[in-house]
């Protein structure tokens, strides 16, 4: 009788038990589940998200910012120094609106002699290459200005709470920044915006040439360009001298410069990093390229390197000179004029905004019309 009491009892504490953890694990979902809602939206993707304790809104104000210095390589040509000014122009107009940590900014001027843009933006003048080794191919003197400027300029962009740790990004003269740019690196990891027509994998037999298979697998090479990238300092200086190397070995390898054609020394970038074992965050976000891009809401940079053209019906003619078009290599000898006319209706935003930007800084820039 005794044992048969014994076993209810233990049957009692077993259901028990059983519910215990029963409610216990439902309210521990519930509570999970409620704070995934309130922390759902988040504009920052990689924000770490605690099930049980969120981080209190104060320490979140209290981030330490991580400025970056903003640098890009240009030439003396007209074509060079008309995009240069536009895209100074809203560098400064973004610069300091909240969540921006944009810092200084450096026009590496690779012409070897200053210009008449030197008061007007910051600039470091470094030398190009050496007559003819670029065999046309102008672009191979980025690389080599981000060496000298490395090496010789001061550039002193802030700390972080473990010591120094200054960031770069290597920015380009078409670009235009549509909003304030957060420092979109993580500590040693860069980041980058993933091109889609950079392909390594398809590209592996040109590419083993300089990333041998001892070094790794092809997909350690990231589908990029050195611009736009956020980089630590330190990085960039292990990286830029190998871009170097790479990107003048791919132009006299004529498979390599033949496959890779104008966006060599972006592949010779991807391959530097690669070679450096550098892993780049790719940030879809990072920019658009009108045409084919149709938004600018969600995106921090325009890059206008195609053309957009265009019929008075607001379809896109890629490839044929439009009813309606903007291309920049319609002012290769100068700047365009002020108050350019705007797409028609039906165009994609992404367009409108791009012309409306650049009409913006147009307009605001002292002395556009004088042919700088």
């Amino acid at each position: 009788m005794l044992g048969k009491n014994m076993a209810r009892v233990s049957l009692v504490l077993l259901i028990l038990v059983a519910l215990g953890f029963f409610f216990a694990t439902y309210n521990m979902l519930t509570l999970i589940l409620h704070l995934r809602s309130q922390t759902s939206g988040k504009s920052e993707p990689s924000e770490l998200f605690d099930p049980v304790i969120t981080m209190p809104e104060e320490l979140k104000k209290e981030k330490r910012k991580m400025p970056f210095h903003v640098a890009l390589t240009a030439t003396d040509a007209p074509y060079s120094k008309w995009q240069c000014r536009i895209m100074y122009y809203w560098y400064k107009k973004v610069k300091d609106l909240p969540g921006s940590e944009m810092g200084g900014f450096t026009r590496v001027l690779h012409s070897g002699r200053p210009d008449n843009l030197m008061n007007e933006i910051p600039t470091f003048v470094v030398d190009p290459l050496p007559s003819g080794l670029d065999r046309g191919y102008i672009v191979l003197n980025r690389p080599w200005a981000f060496v000298q400027w490395l090496q010789k300029a001061q550039i002193k962009e802030e700390v972080c709470s473990h010591g120094q740790c200054s960031y770069i990004m290597m920015a380009e003269p078409d670009h235009i920044f549509t909003k304030p740019l957060p420092n979109l690196a993580k500590g040693e990891y860069p980041a980058a915006f993933s091109f889609f027509y950079i392909k390594p994998a398809e590209n592996e037999k040109i590419i083993r040439k300089f990333y041998p298979e001892e070094k790794g697998a092809i997909t350690n090479v990231d589908p990029i360009g050195n611009s736009p990238v956020i980089i630590l300092k330190s990085q960039l200086e292990k990286i830029a001298p190998t871009w170097m190397n790479v990107s003048l070995g791919m132009k006299d390898d004529p498979k390599a410069d033949t496959a890779f054609g104008w966006v060599l020394e972006m592949y010779a970038y991807a391959v530097a990093s690669a070679l450096h074992g550098v892993k780049h965050i790719l940030r879809k976000d990072f920019m658009i390229q009108p045409p084919w891009d149709l938004s600018s809401e969600k995106s921090f940079i325009i890059h206008y390197t195609y053309g957009c053209d265009y019929n008075l019906k607001g379809e896109l003619t890629y490839g044929v000179i439009g009813e309606w078009r903007f291309d920049k290599r319609s002012y290769l000898r100068g700047p365009p004029p002020r108050n350019l006319s705007l797409p028609p209706p039906g165009v994609p935003e992404s367009v409108v905004t791009l012309v409306k930007s650049v009409n913006d800084a147009t307009a605001n820039i002292p002395t556009w019309d004088d042919g700088k």
